[in-house]
C-alpha cells in the first residue's frame, strides 16, 4: 500500500545542449515545463496526510524559482551538466529530497519523492528519489 500526493508548478528556462544528438537544440533556446512533484509514503500521519500541500506547494516553487527565468548555460552551480529534461528533473528532485530529509514537508516518513518535467502534450520525463 502506497499513498502519494502530487504538486505542480512550471519552470521557464533558456538554455542550449552539447551533443550533435541535439541538433538545433545545441543552440540557445527556451522551454517552458510543467513540473510535477509526487510525495510516496507507505501510510498517512496522524492527520491523515502524506505531506502538507502548502509546504510542499512552497518548496517546489522555492526550486523552480531559483532557475526559472534564467540562462542556465550562464549558472555557475550547473557548470558542466547539460540540462537536459532528465538532468532538471533530477536537480529539482534532489532538491526536493533535502527539503524532506531536513523535515520541512511535514506529514507522514516518505518512501519516495517523483518529478515529472512535463515538456509537452506528448513528451515528459520523471527522475525517482528514494528516501529512507
Amino acid at each position: 500500500m502506497t499513498f502519494s500526493l502530487t504538486v505542480r508548478d512550471h519552470i521557464m528556462i533558456a538554455h542550449s545542449l552539447r551533443g550533435e544528438v541535439f541538433g538545433p537544440a545545441q543552440q540557445l533556446h527556451g522551454a517552458t515545463f510543467l513540473v510535477d512533484a509526487t510525495f510516496r509514503s507507505a501510510d498517512v500521519d496522524e492527520n491523515g496526510i502524506v505531506v502538507d500541500i502548502g509546504r510542499a506547494s512552497e518548496a517546489l516553487r522555492d526550486i523552480v524559482g531559483e532557475l526559472t527565468y534564467r540562462n542556465l548555460d550562464e549558472v555557475p552551480e550547473l557548470a558542466g551538466v547539460n540540462t537536459t529534461t532528465e538532468r532538471l528533473c533530477q536537480i529539482i528532485g534532489d532538491r526536493l529530497a533535502e527539503h524532506a530529509r531536513g523535515g520541512g514537508l511535514g506529514g507522514a516518513p516518505l518512501n519516495g519523492i517523483t518529478v515529472t518535467l512535463h515538456e509537452s502534450h506528448t513528451a515528459w520525463a520523471s527522475y525517482e528519489v528514494e528516501l529512507p
